[in-house]
């Protein structure tokens, strides 16, 4: 139970606006509840998308249709069938009027490869960031035609983008009650997606099946691998073969993740150590905040994401225009990057004519979404991690060095603090290069069925930074064959 006593003291320090901006570490100023203005602290800017129908067969529980994307270069030649591209929607089984928008690739190399979900974070942006910009087949050009993409997922793997949860990308409903606000509603709707898609496609329930995805999906992945997990031992439905779950620069852990950010920005030389000072004094208030929300709680977690935001506000104060998703960059437009060719070609209407998806405008992320999640986000998804590592499901936590927002820091004390049977073992584990054409593309560490892995030179976005030694991970993790050279460092994984 919340104490409500400290929970009104909370909210009074938030809340009243005669309380100086001198009082709090170096003038910062608490986020805004707009949808716009904070849908940026961890992803993309939103638009809402308008519902229409999507002119489906509305008996069934999916309508999908092979798909050719018009200006797909070299596909001219390749029939439908050819590709194994299908875009569908799934009618939620538990919801008053809810549509689901995925995308699914078969395998370019072979139908017999493990089965691989990807969901895009925000919460509320699109999946179809990451097929367009990621690691899906193909990329857009800036005429907006498709080239192929060399270091697409679907080459070591069949693979499924879903929009996600209710509201985000092309996915709709026309009633505002089907709007999710816990990971409870979000892993049963994905868990029913998932049985429905293998009824759809029985020839790929065998496959051995991974979850993936990053940024906010570090809370998605954990609650949808135990849904998973929970819905195998119980027997229902169709068994799912989940043999494991990687999440990139995710927020799963926040009071680890969020102590991180000072120690992080003073480290990469953002910040100085009178900074570092000056904001660390809300640090006690933050850890006091996050108790209160708990695993459960609704108004005490929006009063701990008001008092954390803090210490990332007050970061980005002094940084100025840096992009807090690659600290290398300069924050170019209201997005800190330009994805909007995505949405004018998703947007065209022979596009949204071969895909099924009616008059939906396609918007990058949701403010809707984003809003009604915000009681969850302060939530710890690492609880429930440790009954699947016990159980052999294999767990990958990959994090790009120079991404702010979900820093690689922050993730891999999560990772070393969780207790589980092979704690130990794992923190006592050596750091070993990850090799790429015999070139060092990042450091790791290996205990049983976890593996921590600090990308280099890359992000938030290690698949858009970093494609090629993204496909390698991805390859070789899902292969059982994850391993590196023994190395050396003054900064290793196991002193953090």
């Amino acid at each position: 139970m919340s104490n409500p006593s400290l929970l009104v003291g909370l909210l009074s320090l938030l809340l009243i606006p005669s309380v100086s901006p001198s009082d709090f570490p170096f003038g910062a100023t608490f986020p805004s509840i707009q949808a716009e203005k904070l849908i940026k602290e961890l992803n993309l800017s939103p638009k809402d998308a308008v519902p229409t129908s999507n002119g489906g067969d509305e008996s069934k529980r999916i309508v999908e249709r092979g798909f050719k994307i018009p200006g797909l270069l070299g596909s001219e030649d390749v029939s439908v069938k050819d590709l194994g591209h299908h875009a569908g929607y799934y009618r939620l089984s538990h919801s008053y009027d809810a549509r689901m928008f995925y995308f699914f690739f078969e395998s370019r190399n072979s139908k017999d490869d493990p089965v691989v979900i990807w969901l895009t974070g925000g919460p509320g942006c699109s999946s179809e960031l990451a097929v367009f910009y990621e690691n899906g087949p193909f990329k857009i050009a800036n005429n907006l035609s498709l080239v192929w993409n060399e270091y697409g997922w679907d080459k070591a793997s069949n693979l499924i983008f879903v929009d996600q949860p209710t509201g985000t990308g092309f996915s709709y409903s026309s009633d505002k009650r089907d709007l999710r606000h816990d990971e409870m509603g979000v892993s049963n709707d994905l868990y029913d997606f998932l049985q429905a898609f293998f009824e759809e496609h029985p020839k790929f329930a065998k496959n051995d099946f991974y979850i993936t995805g990053e940024s906010y999906a570090g809370h998605y992945i954990p609650a949808f691998a135990s849904r998973v997990h929970q819905g195998n031992k119980a027997k229902e439905g169709i068994h799912i073969n989940l043999k494991g779950f990687a999440i990139g620069n995710g927020l799963t852990d926040p009071a680890i993740q969020y102590k991180a950010y000072t120690d992080y920005a003073l480290d990469m030389g953002v910040i100085k150590k009178s900074d570092y000072t000056r904001i660390n004094k809300i640090l006690p208030v933050c850890e006091l905040a996050i108790k209160l929300c708990g695993t459960s709680g609704t108004t005490s977690c929006l009063a701990s994401y008001l008092v954390c935001n803090t210490i990332f506000n007050s970061i980005m104060k002094i940084a100025g225009k840096i992009n807090y998703y690659d600290i290398r960059k300069q924050c170019e437009g209201s997005l800190c990057y330009d994805f909007s060719n995505m949405e004018k070609f998703l947007n065209q209407k022979n596009v949204t004519d071969a895909l099924g998806v009616g008059g939906i405008e396609f918007v990058s992320c949701s403010p809707s979404v984003y809003q009604a999640m915000l009681t969850d986000w302060m939530r710890n998804l690492e609880a429930g991690i440790p009954a699947l590592l016990e159980d052999g499901v294999k767990m990958l936590i990959y994090a790009g060095e120079y991404d702010l927002i979900c820093n690689w820091l922050g993730n891999s004390r999560w990772v070393h603090s969780m207790e589980w049977s092979g704690q130990q073992k794992f923190v006592n584990s050596p750091t070993v290069s990850f090799e790429v054409d015999n070139k060092e593309a990042g450091q790791m560490k290996s205990y049983g069925p976890l593996t921590f892995l600090k990308v280099n030179d890359a992000g938030h976005m290690v698949p858009m930074d970093q494609p090629k030694a993204a496909l390698e991970m991805l390859n070789s993790w899902i292969g059982g064959n994850l391993t590196g050279s023994s190395m050396k460092s003054e900064n290793m994984i196991s002193d953090m």
